[in-house]
């Protein structure tokens, strides 16, 4: 798995590709600005890019909207968005068109390291990769009474954001200690109550499951 790593910080870049390298991952290249990523990205043909959402020269949404670009230009790139703090419209906006070869955690995520490599990987095979901080604050943000989200289980809620994070049911599972039989259960059980299409594919749900969130 090639990475091109993006963040002003000089720190978190060589932190974080020390981390990567490590484990296994192929760093082919470091920048601190937007503009410079996307030579980057043109030069070394990454599988994902890791962006911070905050570069110079405003601190506001550069890396944001180098990520866009990216997607229009080099849509076989994944995205791997990196945040100080979670930004539910920012996250809205990344995921307005599609889910499939996006990520976006929080950078406390990234001292896990086994969890944050399984997200690079899960967004470089086309996936997606929410961080569950992220995913809580879509299922409550704004939300009326009468939203069929406030019908479903503690148990329900739990298994829904997982599934927005880009786990399988075997992750599910395993996460929640519970076995593969038990959440398919949960997921028929909330698909039905938010009048999603039912599906085995894991791409595909999490799609249904981020559309609704967005809606």
């Amino acid at each position: 798995m090639r990475v091109v790593i993006a963040d002003d910080s000089l720190l978190i870049r060589d932190g974080l590709a020390s981390l990567l390298r490590d484990a296994g991952v192929d760093v082919v290249a470091q920048t601190a600005s937007a503009d410079d990523l996307l030579l980057k990205i043109r030069s070394y043909e990454p599988d994902v890019a890791i962006i911070d959402i905050r570069m110079p020269p405003t601190h506001t949404d550069e890396g944001l909207r180098a990520a866009e670009e990216i997607r229009t230009r080099y849509p076989k790139v994944g995205i791997l968005i990196l945040s100080q703090h979670v930004e539910v419209g920012i996250a809205t906006r990344l995921l307005s068109e599609s889910a499939a070869g996006i990520g976006y955690l929080l950078k406390d995520r990234v001292t896990h390291l086994e969890d944050f490599t399984a997200a690079l990987r899960r967004v470089a095979e086309g996936g997606s990769a929410l961080d569950p901080q992220v995913v809580s604050q879509m299922l409550t943000n704004g939300r009326p009474a009468d939203d069929p989200l406030n019908s479903l289980t503690p148990r329900e809620h739990e298994v829904l954001a997982l599934i927005a994070e880009g786990r399988s049911n075997k992750g599910i599972g395993e996460r929640l200690v519970i076995t593969e039989r038990a959440v398919q259960k949960h997921v028929t059980s909330i698909f039905s109550k938010l009048d999603l299409p039912q599906s085995d594919d894991d791409h595909r749900r999490i799609l249904a499951v981020l559309a609704y969130l967005r809606s």
